[in-house]
């Protein structure tokens, strides 16, 4: 397992306090990332085929992970989930559900369409910063994706 020099998120988050607070966790993070922001899950799918107002991420490399919300306008984050595993440029990317629902049937509905992992957001900033780092860690010195993963999603 090779750790990447730097780990591309998108983070697929509405509520713009979540937002402030999940970009700031990430930038404290020992591991180097470079986070893409988006706040709808239309504004996702766009960023993740490089089209619409999303088309300029074109010369970006493809992110190494999702932070997704559930609770998104437009498209809700069970279908950019539906979507994501439906298509097979996009199959592999690694998608951690990140939300504050604890019930049941979304946790149950988010494995059903093969989120790689389920997290609720903490409460306190201090959590959260924490959580993100042990997530951040497991992505990149712990699990082990096929190389062609990362090409497999741009």
């Amino acid at each position: 397992m090779n750790e990447p020099q730097i780990l591309r998120v998108l983070v697929v988050e509405d509520n713009a306090d979540h937002a402030e607070l999940i970009l700031a966790a990430l930038g404290e993070s020992p591991v180097k990332v470079v986070v893409a922001h988006v706040s709808d899950g239309q504004e996702a799918l766009d960023y993740l085929h490089r089209r619409g107002a999303c088309s300029a991420a074109a010369g970006e490399q493809p992110p190494d992970l999702v932070l997704l919300d559930l609770g998104l306008p437009r498209i809700d984050g069970l279908e950019v989930l539906r979507y994501i595993r439906a298509t097979p440029q996009l199959r592999a990317l690694p998608v951690v559900v990140l939300t504050t629902s604890s019930n049941d049937r979304d946790v149950l509905a988010a494995y059903a369409h093969h989120c790689n992992s389920y997290l609720l957001k903490p409460t306190d900033c201090g959590s959260l910063s924490e959580l993100l780092a042990t997530v951040l860690r497991y992505w990149t010195a712990c699990n082990c994706l096929p190389e062609a993963a990362a090409g497999e999603t741009g």
